[in-house]
């Protein structure tokens, strides 16, 4: 499970975000590529845009859900 104290300051602000447990796999860029990035020095990932719709949410739900590592958090605050 993400840890919201371990998430990375790149991280847009709100709900959904991604913990130093991050393995850089590339799932969530894959699934919700216009939610998160892969940080071009280190390869972790992190949300550059938070849902604005019910199909975004579901894709950035759908990203936590396939993340191998959990890394991926949703601490339920906008």
């Amino acid at each position: 499970m993400a840890d919201k104290t371990k998430r990375y300051d790149e991280n847009a602000p709100g709900k959904f975000y991604v913990d130093r447990e991050c393995i850089a796999c590339d799932a969530c860029a894959l699934t919700a590529p216009d939610h998160f990035k892969i940080d071009q020095d280190d390869g972790h990932a992190f949300v550059t845009k938070q849902p604005g719709s019910e199909d975004e949410l579901k894709n950035c739900q759908d990203a936590m859900d396939g993340c191998p590592v959990e890394a991926i958090g949703n601490d339920g605050e906008e």
